[in-house]
């Protein structure tokens, strides 16, 4: 076994007495050294979140067998909702993507230059204009145009792709598109959108001008999990650039980009190495 693989259990359960000893023992009974260890009570739901990570050199469970194990000594007696994930599995990616270009081409750039441990075997399209880039990066690409009358036909296709290329999550990369409730309902917790959060009054074709012309002082991104309520799933990570009275429609929409470019890429990080936990349209996300 790799000397760099370790093993992640995410939990989340009503919170009792025994919980972490349980977890904590499990791991240290098996021989296993635990390399990170955060827990989070929230004091009004009385909701347990936690992650341990360990690593496996030595470790006395077959990796394998670890899940099941774990479910029957701790799992079932403490009544957990848990996920087992391994650090040497890299996972995979798709990126849905339409014309606009910063946050697509700053993950492809972290992608290339090795920053993320992430495969990224697929491109969704509703435009042309990528196609050259995913060549040169040699990424599958898929043109598919969607109307009115061709939506479901097109994200039936989508999902054929998706589920042949094995993919682990999908990034919209300003993806321009609303998906189907059919759609998100089959990769729930699996689907990373980034917006503009200016403020929630901005919407429409021109949120920038809009929020110009209201004399903004900041504006923001906010990157989460996609659910049938727009724009209004599980949030992963937020920020905010300030505005002054200098800046010109311009400014706002290239400091916008520069905020979206850096939340989305906090949100894949933080998905990619499992240190988010999504419950009741909430995150725990772990440092």
């Amino acid at each position: 076994m790799s000397k760099k693989t370790s093993a992640i259990l995410l939990i989340h359960c009503p919170n009792r007495k025994g919980i972490v000893a349980g977890v904590t023992d499990f791991i240290y009974s098996n021989n296993g050294d635990i390399i990170h260890l955060d827990q989070h009570v929230n004091s009004e739901t009385d909701h347990l979140y936690m992650r341990a990570e360990w690593s496996l050199d030595d470790f006395n469970i077959p990796k394998e067998k670890i899940g099941e194990i774990f479910n029957t000594l701790v799992g079932q007696k403490f009544e957990l909702k848990w996920s087992l994930k391994f650090t040497n599995t890299k996972l995979k990616a798709c990126l849905f993507v339409s014309r606009y270009s910063h946050c697509f081409f700053d993950i492809l750039s972290r992608y290339e230059s090795g920053e993320w441990n992430l495969d990224i075997p697929l491109i969704i399209s509703n435009h042309e204009k990528f196609k050259p880039v995913a060549e040169r990066y040699n990424i599958d690409f898929h043109y598919l145009k969607v109307t009115k009358d061709n939506k479901a036909e097109v994200e039936a296709k989508e999902i054929e792709l998706i589920k042949k290329h094995d993919i682990n999550f999908i990034v919209l990369a300003r993806y321009m598109q609303i998906l189907s409730d059919n759609f998100i309902n089959q990769f729930p917790d699996r689907i990373i959108n980034i917006h503009h959060s200016s403020l929630p009054a901005f919407k429409g074709a021109d949120p920038y001008k809009a929020a110009y012309d209201r004399g903004v002082k900041f504006v923001g991104a906010t990157a989460h999990y996609v659910t049938a309520d727009l724009d209004d799933g599980p949030i992963i990570s937020q920020s905010m650039i300030s505005i002054t009275h200098n800046d010109t429609v311009r400014d706002l929409k290239r400091k916008g980009k520069d905020v979206e470019k850096i939340v989305l890429a906090r949100a894949i990080w933080a998905h990619m190495n499992h240190k988010v936990i999504s419950y009741r349209n909430k995150t725990v996300v772990f440092a």
